[in-house]
């Protein structure tokens, strides 16, 4: 297919098809050449690598799930699954932020108008724009329905304002989707609209200085009294916050998948070392009860996946339990994630904690994981509530 990805069939699976396992090598091939040789390099100077996000672009790794008619992969979100967990080998950074912009894009697919998927989608499918999702606010996170930024009808137009907070590639982005409120207080009020970076009122905070994450920068976005025409709200209005819902379960996924790259990437690199270094007369992977620690997070890592996986395919067959099933699988792949890297760190030692080894980077990244996209607590709560039978 001219070098895209192939579609793949989705399902309850154990194994991987061929085609899917040609879309993993893919995605492993070019996070070991274009990613992981800069990941500590890009760590430390705090780069955004917006060129190899292009070339990843030109792979159909920036429109995954973008249907094959508006010019996207049309892929399944267990292939998202495989491809953001092979980039995160790379750099769980890099991956998370191209999982963003893929679900900005698939957003724009689903719920845009004709014009909206004509004069946007294209450059978001290369890459040559690149965008941000704009929910999180200062004073509401988890609480997502609580927003408090704006959106007034003036005429044809919209009046924003308000701020968002936490936003992945503010200031370094092309476009922006953010949700206001557009009516009376709740869910049910909010709307989702496109801002382009450069429209007058729209500006940025300082790149905030974090324990991770670094490749991609995270600043606060800030509208006053930001006009936009109404062609710029996506969906119906007053359907925003459905339409912020329906992309935190594939992102969910999608964390979870980053989480599982570099937890899978430091556990191949504490096997490596363990391989080399010697204490007491012998190499380290001699010593049983590391062995047995090495299996551990092996076993950790297998079972995280698997859930996963059941998760992707639940959610590419739109089965009622998805989004149960997508907090369970964020949850225990964050967790597992991390877990593993830090037990990676700590059998490298004192080298661990150094940069050159990679180790520490990964697991300054996969912290906010748990946090990020509804934080481990909230995926309890969603999991509680669906035995307990609470909306």
């Amino acid at each position: 297919m001219d070098g895209k990805l192939a579609i793949s069939a989705t399902g309850p699976q154990f194994a991987l098809n061929e085609e899917q396992s040609a879309v993993r090598d893919m995605a492993r091939a070019f996070a070991e050449e274009k990613i992981a040789p800069h990941a500590i390099r890009w760590d430390a100077e705090k780069h955004f690598p917006v060129e190899v996000f292009r070339e990843a672009a030109a792979l159909g790794m920036a429109s995954i799930y973008v249907r094959e008619d508006n010019g996207g992969s049309g892929l399944s979100r267990l292939d998202a699954a495989l491809i953001f967990e092979a980039l995160a080998t790379g750099c769980p950074s890099t991956s998370a932020y191209l999982s963003i912009h893929n679900m900005v894009a698939s957003m724009i697919d689903r719920f845009g108008t004709d014009a909206q998927r004509r004069d946007v989608l294209p450059a978001l499918v290369e890459a040559k724009l690149l965008s941000s999702y704009c929910l999180t606010e200062p004073s509401c996170g988890s609480d997502a329905a609580a927003l408090r930024s704006s959106a007034r009808r003036d005429g044809g137009d919209f009046i924003l304002n308000g701020v968002k907070q936490f936003i992945s590639g503010a200031g370094a982005t092309d476009l922006y989707l953010v949700m206001a409120r557009t009516g009376a207080a709740g869910a049910a009020g909010i709307s989702s609209f496109l801002i382009e970076k450069g429209t007058k009122g729209l500006s940025f905070g300082a790149n905030e200085r974090k324990m991770g994450w670094h490749t991609q920068p995270t600043r606060q976005v800030i509208m006053e009294d930001v006009r936009v025409p109404a062609a710029n709200l996506l969906g119906e209005e007053g359907s925003g916050f459905k339409i912020a819902m329906t992309g935190l379960d594939g992102g969910r996924l999608n964390i979870g998948a980053c989480s599982l790259g570099g937890a899978q990437a430091a556990l191949d690199k504490a096997c490596a070392y363990m391989q080399e270094r010697q204490a007491f007369g012998k190499r380290l992977e001699e010593f049983q009860a590391l062995q047995f620690r090495l299996a551990d997070m092996d076993i950790a890592l297998e079972a995280a996946r698997t859930l996963l996986w059941r998760a992707a395919a639940a959610l590419d067959a739109a089965d009622p339990a998805a989004t149960k099933l997508c907090a369970m699988a964020k949850k225990m792949a964050t967790d597992t994630g991390f877990e593993v890297a830090n037990q990676a760190l700590q059998l490298h030692g004192g080298y661990g904690y150094l940069a050159d080894y990679g180790i520490e980077k990964i697991v300054r990244d996969l912290r906010v994981h748990q946090i990020l996209e509804g934080t481990n607590e909230i995926m309890r709560l969603i999991v509680a509530r669906s035995l307990i039978g609470h909306a």
